[in-house]
């Protein structure tokens, strides 16, 4: 008598599953960021729907980008801060008392001290807030690193010692107007580059593209390293030249309000084409790539970026290694700290002025840019372009809630779920590798 087998049957092989890994790691795509352009879409689909298409027009979206890049120049370095296994939960209130700096000195001292309209008013106040935040950052760094205090009681008390210190410079009153100068930080139609030149931004970008897939391509020869297919290069430079020519249109489709432009072309004595005058893309952009493009050669390029992620992944094994991890860790206070005077300038120079709000509620959007966009909470993890994507997950999120009526509440229930949802997807995720 023969006995059935009640073995299981043998396990087909997933070719479809084998496939699509093979298609996404021969382009060597981090599914990560991946993913977060994906909830990109879904979120501009979801509120374009939500809104019949009004969401979706040029001028809400280049106000929604102007919107993000305060909190996405902060996530980028926010992201070196969490990779080192540290953590700044100051950095709304630095915002706040760098931007009552920038209109206190703009609007209060220079003009008096050398003269209304000068065209230094601006620069002395840029350099004045840039010199304030880096040093906050260094007497923050210096604590966490040298004294050994935690970076979460060193930063939560700078939280409200520089809340309170914005109240005590002007008594809780807002201050303005800035230098015009200065106000072209803060974006708009006088903010902008202009069309042509947003063109030739794009074009430039696209050749940009295509030098770095030849320059990694023969860094790879030269090393020995495995090539990608030609196909998946030529994909990925395709894909990459057309999101960027997309964008430059979406930036050029937002015109000029008409009373405006018919003003600005008497004064400059320009014609206003019959399709409207094309505002371009705004200088914060402009700042915010340009930020995005030295910190990314900062964290991947340099020692101090390879040193911050060393140290991320093993403390000990960094110090026995001859890494000064007090000196790297005060340095990334210290960079944290400028980046938020950066920020603290394109809100200041977009509000024209200073409020005591300024800043409020930034620490939780960054910290959850930074999470979102692939930094891991257990350090040695992260990447700045992630950084700035999870910043503009988390600003289209909101200003979408906004453009629906929504209240400030709502919006920070959401903006929590996302966090949570985030770190929860970090440690499962973690878990798995181990």
């Amino acid at each position: 008598m023969t006995r059935l087998s009640t073995a299981p049957p043998p396990t087909q092989p997933d070719v479809q599953g084998q496939t699509r890994r093979g298609f996404f790691k021969a382009l060597e795509i981090d599914l990560r960021v991946f993913g977060m352009v994906v909830a990109l879409v879904l979120i501009f689909v979801g509120f374009g729907l939500a809104t019949d298409g009004r969401f979706l027009r040029p001028v809400n979206l280049v106000n929604l980008a102007v919107q993000s890049v305060s909190v996405a120049i902060i996530a980028t370095g926010m992201t070196m801060v969490i990779v080192a296994r540290q953590i700044d939960l100051s950095v709304g209130s630095i915002v706040g008392v760098v931007g009552m700096t920038y209109a206190y000195l703009m609007a209060r001292v220079l003009p008096d001290a050398i003269g209304f309209g000068s065209p230094w008013i601006w620069v002395i106040a840029l350099a004045a807030g840039l010199t304030l935040g880096s040093l906050i950052g260094a007497l923050q760094g210096f604590i966490v690193a040298y004294v050994g205090v935690p970076s979460f009681v060193v930063t939560l008390g700078g939280l409200l010692i520089f809340r309170g210190a914005t109240w005590m410079v002007t008594r809780g009153v807002t201050i303005s107007p800035v230098d015009p100068t200065f106000q072209l930080l803060g974006g708009g139609p006088r903010g902008s580059i202009g069309g042509t030149a947003s063109w030739v931004v794009g074009g430039l970008a696209c050749l940009a593209i295509v030098a770095l897939l030849a320059s990694g391509r023969r860094q790879r020869l030269r090393f020995g390293f495995p090539l990608r297919p030609m196909w998946a290069e030529a994909l990925v430079g395709t894909v990459s030249s057309l999101a960027v020519l997309g964008i430059v249109w979406l930036f050029y489709s937002y015109k000029w309000p008409p009373a405006l432009a018919e003003r600005y072309a008497a004064e400059t004595g320009i014609t206003i084409p019959p399709e409207g005058l094309a505002a371009g893309i705004p200088w914060p952009v402009v700042l915010l790539l340009a930020v995005t493009l030295v910190m990314s050669f900062v964290a991947t390029r340099r020692r101090f970026g390879r040193y911050v992620f060393a140290i991320g992944g093993n403390p000990e094994a960094s110090e026995l290694a001859g890494i000064n991890t007090k000196w790297t860790v005060m340095k990334t206070f210290i960079l944290i700290g400028l980046l938020c005077a950066v920020s603290a300038a394109v809100a200041t120079a977009r509000l024209d002025g200073s409020t005591l709000d300024l800043g409020e509620g930034y620490e939780l959007y960054v910290i959850a840019a930074s999470v979102i966009g692939g930094t891991s909470f257990s350090g040695g993890i992260g990447t700045i372009p992630g950084a700035v994507l999870g910043a503009l997950v988390m600003s289209s999120l909101a200003y979408g809630l906004s453009f629906m009526g929504l209240s400030s509440p709502i919006q920070d229930i959401f903006a929590g779920i996302v966090l949570i949802i985030a770190v929860a997807f970090d440690t499962i995720n973690r878990r798995r590798k181990t």
